[in-house]
């Protein structure tokens, strides 16, 4: 049987008291005492950090941001047609949302590596 590993190390912040009660306040809602919350919180954002060195992003955030480059890629190429008269035909249209869906990801991640405050 494999013993779990025992909690031997603690951390310690000063806060005021205002912060304290959203603390206490949002460990509540959770369900949990404010020390399980204060761990569930920082070892989140440990694993939310690690991500961003990940080729790929974890989470909603980068799904998001990939749809919303491919719909950008794909508004842009129809509103310039159209602002140069042209319209476009339904095998166009097909391959423009290939196109945008093709290199959706890939641009989503560069852009979310960008935004983060470490710019890595």
């Amino acid at each position: 049987m494999v013993r779990p590993s025992l909690r031997t190390k603690s951390i310690g912040t000063k806060v005021t008291e205002a912060e304290y009660a959203t603390f206490e306040r949002a460990a509540q809602e959770g369900g949990k005492t404010l020390s399980e919350w204060c761990r569930e919180i920082m070892l989140t954002s440990v694993d939310w950090a690690a991500s961003k060195d990940q080729p790929h992003l974890a989470g909603d955030a980068q799904a998001v941001m990939a749809e919303v480059v491919a719909l950008r890629t794909i508004l842009l190429n129809v509103l310039f047609k159209q602002a140069n008269g042209e319209s476009i035909t339904a095998e166009q249209m097909q391959k423009l949302i290939e196109r945008a869906d093709a290199d959706k990801v890939k641009k989503a991640t560069e852009r979310l590596r960008r935004a983060t405050p470490t710019g890595s």
